[in-house]
């Protein structure tokens, strides 16, 4: 039997799999689990999305749409784009594709040579780092730290990448998974400018812009001239609009960047659910009102969060200003993350995301996409275990 690939073989696993499977394995078994780890919204698909996708199936809207999307939807992305986003696009500059996952995956395919670099501010979300490998490149971290709120030094960014001429792409997130920072236009000015004298191309992904509760959420394309053209933009409707199953993301940015991508995605995934897609287009244009809802709900819960964390001994949260997770440091009590989160799901029945994950191993992420119910009784526990350590 042959080897697998190169490319396969370095894939890193899931350091959260234990957690996850154990999770479902206690829950199968019949165990009360209050689970901190999900990275979606509880809240379900709003009804006029829902009826939505019965429209385009009893229409028979089941056929294959253009690679690329449908024109309809890419319009109604770029109407979102200008309401929400002060971002004006064109159809021509908008791929859509199963995913915002799937979108940042097509761009990293399209903007790096093997032995490129692309810097990665830490803690990041867990897919980054493998998909820049995918592509050939290597990941190039660039810690951040709680006193900065999660954010980029700018002078380390320019330090960083002083001695790094292979550097290619920086990609941000923001409000950011799993820290919940967020970034205001000073900070954002400044790294823009380093990205202009570094000739980097920015991946931005915004996937959480709505759901920013403290500031204000500026996207990095609409700071200049310079930032718009040098900057994907990447969203899409899982997290806005509770539509994770339904596998619809989106990026906007230079055209002869969405037209590469474009292609590759021809000959990979072709389009995205035709199904999908139609509803989308109601979600964008109709959602509004939604995204207040979304954005009110976990605001009021991450303020709860806050609050009984705080009443731990060994913790301490980042207050989170976007999202919905938290990130707690728990070097309080003199365990690994991951050790961390499998003793206090086997000892309390609480389960969090291990930020070795994150790389950020003194914390844990705590999603708060559960009722206010779960996360007092899942805090409660947690305080009660927290007791019978000392």
């Amino acid at each position: 039997m042959r080897n697998l690939s190169t490319r396969a073989r370095e894939i890193s696993p899931s350091m959260t799999l234990a957690i996850t499977a154990q999770i479902k394995k206690l829950k199968a078994e019949g165990e009360s689990v209050i689970n901190f780890g999900a990275g979606e919204p509880d809240l379900p698909t709003p009804e006029f999305i829902r009826e939505a996708g019965k429209e385009a199936i009893d229409k028979g809207f089941l056929r294959y749409t253009p690679a690329s999307g449908t024109m309809e939807l890419k319009q109604a992305v770029v109407d979102r784009f200008k309401r929400v986003n002060n971002l004006l696009y064109s159809p021509e500059q908008v791929l859509i594709s199963c995913g915002a996952k799937h979108s940042i995956y097509n761009l990293l395919q399209v903007l790096v040579e093997d032995g490129d670099e692309v810097v990665i501010p830490s803690p990041y979300w867990v897919s980054y780092p493998e998909m820049v490998k995918l592509a050939g490149a290597t990941p190039l971290f660039l810690p951040t730290r709680e006193e900065d709120g999660f954010c980029i030094d700018p002078k380390k960014l320019d330090d960083l990448l002083s001695g790094h001429p292979k550097a290619k792409v920086l990609i941000l997130n923001y409000p950011s998974n799993p820290t919940g920072a967020i970034y205001d236009r000073a900070r954002l000015e400044e790294i823009s400018k380093i990205c202009q004298r570094y000739d980097l191309w920015v991946i931005s992904d915004e996937i959480y812009d709505v759901l920013t509760f403290e500031g204000e959420h500026i996207s990095f394309a609409s700071l200049s001239h310079d930032a718009y053209q040098r900057t994907i933009t990447v969203n899409g409707v899982s997290k806005a609009y509770s539509m994770t199953g339904w596998r619809i993301g989106f990026c906007a940015g230079e055209e002869s960047v969405i037209k590469a991508a474009s292609a590759l995605q021809s000959h990979s995934t072709s389009n995205p659910s035709s199904i999908s897609q139609y509803a989308s287009v109601w979600a964008l244009r109709g959602g509004e009102e939604w995204e207040g809802v979304m954005k009110e709900t976990y605001s009021r819960r991450a303020k709860l969060v806050v609050e009984l964390v705080s009443e731990l001994s060994k913790a301490r949260i980042f207050p989170p200003k976007g999202t919905f997770y938290a990130f707690v440091n728990i070097s309080g009590y003199g365990l690994s993350s991951m050790e961390f989160a499998k003793k206090l799901l086997e000892e309390s029945k609480v389960g969090v995301i291990p930020g070795i994950a994150f790389g950020a191993d003194e914390w844990v992420r705590l999603s708060f996409a559960t009722s206010e119910e779960e996360i007092r009784e899942g805090l409660k526990r947690w305080k009660e275990w927290e007791k019978g350590l000392i």
